[in-house]
């Protein structure tokens, strides 16, 4: 099972995952992700992950396939806070957070839920939630003019 946990700041995905997570729920999950990324300039997520048993394969395959295209996209991410009292979680999450240095990884106890939401909540200085408008823009609106 994986649903959307709700949060005030537009630009956090939260989720809750538990017992087994299928390919249908993780890609109403992945398409969470894309929509918010359309909107915003940076996102940030929330996984809460204790009751997590497993992921089907053809979920998994799909796990691991969107992280791997989002590769070039991780620009577009700035924290993500796993919630979660299970150690084993917490080791991967901060083994994570040295791999992928664009994004700041950080964990947090059940009992911190609510730090952990105000914490994925703050945006980098400088960025305000609505998309920029840059992207409408002609190429030589934004100073390219050709080869």
């Amino acid at each position: 099972m994986l649903e959307q946990i709700p949060h005030p700041a537009e630009h956090v995905v939260a989720i809750r995952a538990g017992g087994t997570v299928t390919a249908q729920e993780l890609q109403q999950a992945i398409d969470l992700i894309e929509m918010t990324k359309k909107r915003c300039p940076k996102v940030s997520l929330v996984a809460e992950l204790d009751n997590l048993r497993w992921m089907t394969l053809t979920a998994l395959l799909r796990d691991l396939g969107y992280g791997l295209t989002q590769i070039g996209e991780l620009d577009h991410y700035h924290r993500a806070a796993v919630i979660t009292d299970k150690e084993w979680i917490k080791h991967i999450a901060h083994l994570e957070d040295k791999l992928v240095r664009k994004i700041e990884i950080r964990t947090f106890s059940h009992k911190e839920h609510s730090a952990a939401m105000e914490w994925v909540a703050e945006l980098p200085q400088g960025t305000t939630q609505e998309t920029s408008d840059d992207d409408d823009e002609e190429p030589e609106q934004k100073g390219y003019h050709g080869a």
